[in-house]
């Protein structure tokens, strides 16, 4: 599989990472259980999610040096195409950062279980020269977004930053081309915590407004807004800092100004309802300490598969997700989910049929 670009430089920490978790086994220790068997040969085809690919890439690359007869593939594409491609059979496995909704095209009911893998936050980026440390609330990322913001200097955003510098640059707002959990998790928010003022609704697809400009994945957002004076977009944290964009504080339920990272990140997953279906929301979360844009991710994997090794493939990916995968998760910049989450997410594991 060809890595992105910068999956070229996260990979060796993520591979430390992983050496790290796995020296205390290999150096073993008197009447230490033996290793277990080596998986089968099997193909596990992925596609869907940007926002959690870098994460995704990282644990593919860790995976194949622990099980190397297994193969796993991720295309990215966007949460939607994911889903879609699940649900058509295109794929084993979809990375995805929204829910199926009733309306969508899905497998059929209870053929399915989600997977919570990781966390982190949507940055708000930004590209102002001159301009550090922006701050944000909900109300006027939403008027920036809408459009009803259109300058830099604009008196809303001169009021959160009095001490800034602001210039007269005209704001030119990126957001994603496709289908995509990140645009449902960004506009889920704001309609939650700007009632009153976004009317674009919290959905995968919006209908953004004139004079705005549209990227591919996550990554091509952030190039837009790294090459584009006065730009602002919302971008996952690892493709924010890959790209070395600025990104705003925004204030949270609990009215402090806090940076996206990944404590931050932690602290919001932290204040939030896991459903009995393993999905939950981390958005606006009320804790202090708590980043209001952090976005969940799963993995769709089937309760069944026919072929006895892809099974057994996909259950061992999906361990090692749940041991390694969350000590590589720091790494390239997401958050490991809480001991209880993993706990709960390992027991579903079990219940994957091995087929036959």
């Amino acid at each position: 599989m060809k890595l992105s670009s910068r999956l070229r430089w996260l990979l060796p920490s993520a591979l430390a990472a992983a050496a790290v978790v796995a020296a205390p086994i290999a150096a073993g220790s008197a009447g230490a259980a033996p290793a277990s068997a080596k998986l089968a040969s099997a193909t596990l085809n992925g596609s869907g999610s940007t926002f959690q690919q870098a994460f995704d890439e990282a644990v593919i690359g860790a995976f194949k040096e622990a099980e190397p007869a297994v193969t796993v593939n991720y295309g990215g594409g966007g949460s939607g195409k994911g889903r879609q491609d699940f649900a058509d059979g295109v794929v084993q496995w979809a990375g995805t950062d929204g829910l199926y909704k009733d309306t969508d095209p899905q497998p059929a009911a209870g053929t399915w279980y989600y997977f919570p893998t990781v966390a982190g936050p949507i940055t708000v980026s930004y590209n102002l020269d001159g301009v550090k440390g922006l701050k944000l609330d909900a109300d006027t990322t939403a008027k920036i977004f809408q459009a009803q913001i259109t300058t830099w200097d604009d008196a809303a955003i001169a009021a959160l930053n009095p001490d800034a510098d602001l210039p007269s640059t005209p704001i030119t707002v990126a957001h994603r081309a496709e289908s995509s959990g990140t645009t449902e998790n960004f506009t889920k928010y704001l309609a939650a915590a700007a009632p009153t003022v976004w009317t674009l609704g919290g959905s995968s697809t919006v209908s953004w407004p004139a004079n705005t400009q549209a990227g591919q994945g996550n990554s091509g957002v952030a190039q837009i807004v790294q090459s584009t004076d006065g730009a602002i977009g919302y971008v996952d944290f690892s493709d924010a800092k890959a790209a070395g964009l600025s990104f705003a504080s925004l204030k949270n339920k609990a009215g402090k100004y806090v940076k996206p990272s990944v404590k931050s990140a932690q602290a919001a997953v932290d204040g939030a309802t896991i459903e009995p279906n393993l999905t939950y929301s981390p958005l606006d979360s009320p804790g202090k300490k708590a980043y209001p844009i952090t976005s969940p991710t799963w993995i769709i994997a089937n309760k069944n598969y026919s072929d006895a090794a892809v099974a057994k493939a996909m259950k061992g990916y999906l361990n090692f997700i749940y041991g390694t995968g969350q000590e590589i998760a720091p790494s390239v910049d997401y958050a490991p989910l809480p001991e209880d989450l993993v706990k709960q997410a390992k027991a579903q594991v079990k219940k994957i049929a091995t087929g036959g």
